[in-house]
């Protein structure tokens, strides 16, 4: 019975892990990166999202509920894993430590990054048109900046190396070729995610008047 939950709670987590956490982590990513297109584009995006109906309701049931049960069981996980060399060797058991790290480090900066930029506009009642300099007053502080480079790289990484792991418990992935081809295609993921990320992150720390240059 006992093995049977188990079961049922690793598949679970593994499943959240990717609908709807990880969808959701490429769609924040992404809509970030309109940043780079100037304020108004930024803002233009954000306001789509925002006029989403009932958005706190879908907030609540659909990311941070699952995002939630995602990060106690992973934590769980991550304090009972044990190395299994002999099955993986040496570098899958490298991406299995790096999985555990990144989850804590992911989560710790998802808590932060809520409290900083969620929890404060609805304190502050910030409206869509505030929300770029929210972020360029985030980014003001070079702590903050090297925060967030921890923090997205370790969410990027996480995700990226996580749909690795799913593919193979979900048995899609199989045999060693599958896996090796896999691993290659994830690493790329995790490199365009990141850059994805980091583009926007440097566009709020160095705004640019794109109507002026257009002008």
């Amino acid at each position: 019975m006992a093995a049977n939950r188990h079961f049922f709670n690793r598949k679970l987590h593994s499943l959240l892990g990717v609908i709807p956490v990880g969808g959701f982590l490429i769609v924040h990513l992404m809509v970030n990166f309109f940043a780079t297109e100037g304020r108004e584009r930024f803002t233009e995006q954000v306001k789509v999202m925002e006029s989403i109906p009932f958005l706190v309701i879908v907030e609540i049931l659909f990311i941070f509920l699952p995002l939630l049960y995602h990060a106690v069981y992973g934590l769980y996980i991550a304090f009972q894993a044990k190395h299994n060399v002999s099955n993986y060797g040496y570098f899958r058991n490298v991406m299995f430590f790096l999985q555990r790290v990144t989850g804590v480090i992911t989560l710790i900066f998802i808590v932060w990054h809520v409290w900083q930029t969620r929890v404060q506009i609805a304190i502050q009642d910030i409206h869509p048109e505030g929300f770029f300099d929210m972020m360029v007053e985030i980014f003001n502080n070079p702590f903050m900046v090297a925060f967030y480079v921890i923090g997205l790289l370790s969410a990027t990484f996480h995700f990226s190396n996580g749909m690795w792991s799913f593919l193979v418990s979900w048995g899609i992935t199989v045999g060693p070729r599958a896996q090796q081809i896999s691993s290659y295609v994830w690493l790329g993921f995790f490199v365009i995610l990141s850059y994805i990320g980091l583009m926007a992150m440097f566009a709020f720390i160095n705004p640019v008047d794109v109507a002026a240059i257009k002008g």
